[in-house]
């Protein structure tokens, strides 16, 4: 194994904090470069490390980008204002990050330098066939037509790896209680009940430790799969929500009321093939039973207290 210098733009986010130890434990030398939005305590145990550094750093300013990337070797691409509400809520941030930090990203590294991305299946949009790499993309929200052009303009630079994940669940360092199936787990254990539109609108899911293990493939496999688009996942994985809502009631006791009138505000409905990445020996090893009991066992030790409360428990 050749030792790399990997830098990770927004390492200290959901998918990045379930990266890192797979970098650290294979020897690479790893730079996170995050600003730090959602805090850094995910971080923590990763400074004994001497090959672990941090760089306090925001994809906009590209001063910030030029100095962390010199003399790095591979650039994995996650800093992104993520899904769907996120990006709604302030669109001209979610822009700026996803397509005008990636354009920085681009102009400030060499043609030498491989960048991976971290683009998403939601470029795929409501899509009646079987989506496969060469599908056309139909974003049907911000969050979706920002990830479709930045990954359209690092295609455009070349010596790329993009990566069109499925939809992610699963606990890590960072944790995320917005993604279908964290949600649905959570409400169900802390209301009781949840109400889901549209029950029959497919998606296709991945645990983040499937997506970190998918990063490894391509640092392993950096000349065989440079300049490819991959849809990243597994064809087992395809679910409707209602199937999802069932496995995630079973597992709660919790009720589940499919309204047949109104409709969900994401309405992201495909199927899609992953034998491109499978040709490459790719396999999830998570399935979404056991990724629904690790959520469960997560939700059982995390603190909803506000942390501003005037009047703390016990007192």
């Amino acid at each position: 194994m050749v030792k790399k210098r990997i830098l990770v733009t927004g390492g200290a986010g959901y998918v990045g904090t379930a990266l890192l130890p797979r970098l650290l434990e294979a020897g690479h030398e790893v730079t996170v470069f995050d600003n730090l939005m959602q805090g850094g305590n995910q971080l923590l145990s990763f400074f004994r490390n001497k090959n672990f550094h941090f760089v306090n750093g925001d994809v906009t300013i590209k001063g910030d980008l030029e100095t962390a990337v010199k003399e790095k070797d591979i650039i994995i691409h996650l800093a992104a204002i993520v899904g769907f509400p996120a990006c709604k809520n302030n669109p001209e941030l979610a822009t700026s990050v996803n397509v005008g930090g990636t354009q920085n990203l681009i102009d400030v590294t060499t043609p030498e330098q491989v960048i991976f991305y971290g683009s998403t299946g939601s470029n795929y949009g409501k899509v009646t066939d079987i989506c496969t790499e060469e599908s056309p993309l139909n974003p049907l929200s911000l969050y979706g037509e920002t990830k479709t052009q930045a990954e359209h303009m690092l295609m455009a630079r070349g010596n790329v790896v993009a990566y069109r994940f499925a939809t992610a669940f699963g606990v890590s360092p960072r944790l995320r209680l917005d993604l279908l199936i964290n949600d649905f787990t959570n409400k169900c254990l802390r209301d009781g009940y949840l109400v889901v539109y549209e029950k029959n609108y497919m998606r296709t899911f991945i645990h983040v430790s499937d997506m970190a293990a998918a990063f490894m493939l391509a640092v392993n496999n950096v000349d065989k799969m440079v300049n490819n688009v991959y849809n990243i996942g597994d064809d087992t994985m395809n679910y409707s929500k209602e199937e999802i809502c069932n496995m995630v009631s079973e597992k709660t006791n919790g009720f589940i009321h499919f309204e047949e009138i109104g409709s969900d505000a994401d309405k992201r409905n495909y199927v899609v093939s992953y034998d491109k990445v499978r040709a490459l020996g790719f396999r999830t090893q998570v399935s979404i039973e056991d990724g629904i009991d690790e959520i469960i066992k997560a939700l059982n030790v995390i603190d909803f207290i506000n942390p501003y409360v005037n009047i703390k428990r016990g007192l």
